[in-house]
């Protein structure tokens, strides 16, 4: 696989929020705690602080005789950068476009404001205090390392006619992630991103408004681009990173921002105008449980079979001695047995 262009470094403008010490840092290169206090006009035990801070939170930042230096410098998202970076005809009919240094979660965020935002508006976070995945998880992410959004889509119909939504977002993403270089991106039910077994990134859809519409969706994407392996030891399944599928370069979020704007739009157009039909054979092609035998994890009582692909709605279908079942998402686990 070849590697993508980096594009880190030092932002130019810095998000607001953003640690001042980290501000200095962001480049890669190191500094000594005296100096690092002398520029910030702070204490030495000050800078100490703010570095633990940084670190407690996931960020790897080393000290040795030279001074303390991020493992990897910083690429911040810049919103001005992600929308010229989206084709202009998709562009002209973009919402919103923010990024935050700090949020506890973009879905939080956009629904808080989601009847101001306009339709396609996208929130990013530098730093996600409680981001969340299906079944009340917590998305955990170093500051500044992986990409967290959030879109508001409109729609004027009813929840019924969303059925498969998240799966439909789960091709735009990793055709953003083709679009980039980055192949063989597999979808596990119903909103993994995984490469081989191992988790890559995740959906989170969340639904507002009237249930026979109109209604919208918050729609929420995590990737991993650079998770930390201290991180990935803490988590409770196996994950990967974009940089350890380009070779240890980390590719830029800036444009992997743009590529997943755009793709995300054009397939929510396709599922606004044909629902899960539009993508039904795409995501047969990616899909990784087809075939295999699986767990389903159901708090009304769990069970094994063969997964069958899924069917018109999107729902898993899966072969059990008593016939298919069909399940739809809601609070239900999935693992291969």
């Amino acid at each position: 696989m070849p590697p993508l262009p980096a594009g880190i470094g030092a932002p130019h403008a810095a998000p607001a929020g953003m640690p001042p010490a980290l501000r200095l840092l962001g480049s890669g290169a190191a500094l000594a705690g005296p100096e690092l206090a002398r520029r910030l006009a702070v204490s030495r035990a000050a800078v100490w602080k703010q570095i633990d801070t940084l670190r407690r939170h996931g960020l790897e930042i080393v000290s040795d005789a030279h001074g303390y230096r991020l493992a990897r410098p910083l690429e911040i998202l810049d919103v001005e950068r992600v929308r010229r970076g989206v084709p202009e005809a998709l562009r002209r009919r973009l919402g919103a476009i923010e990024n935050h240094w700090r949020l506890d979660s973009t879905s939080s965020e956009i629904a808080r404001r989601a009847a101001e935002l306009p339709d396609l508006s996208f929130v990013f976070a530098d730093w996600q205090e409680a981001g969340r995945g299906r079944r009340g998880r917590q998305w955990l992410s170093p500051p500044a390392r992986n990409l967290q959004f959030s879109c508001l889509k409109r729609f004027a119909g009813g929840y019924a006619a969303l059925s498969g939504l998240s799966l439909a977002v789960g091709l735009a993403a990793a055709r953003a992630l083709e679009d980039r270089g980055i192949r063989d991106i597999g979808l596990k039910w119903p909103n993994d991103l995984v490469y081989g077994d191992a988790k890559l990134g995740g959906i989170l859809v969340e639904l507002g408004g009237e249930f026979m519409g109109p209604c919208h969706a918050v729609i929420g994407i995590g990737i991993n681009v650079d998770l930390p392996v201290a991180m990935r030891q803490g988590l409770d399944r196996t994950c990967t990173d974009l940089a350890a599928l380009c070779n240890g370069v980390v590719p830029s979020r800036n444009e992997l921002a743009s590529a997943l704007v755009a793709c995300l739009v054009d397939a929510l157009d396709a599922f606004d105008a044909r629902g899960f039909s539009a993508c039904a054979q795409a995501w047969a092609a990616r899909d990784v449980l087809a075939g295999r035998r699986i767990r389903v994890l159901d708090p009304r009582g769990g069970f094994e079979g063969i997964a069958e692909g899924v069917d018109a709605r999107g729902a898993l279908a899966v072969r059990t001695p008593e016939g298919i079942r069909a399940i739809d998402s809601g609070e239900i686990s999935v693992r291969p047995a």
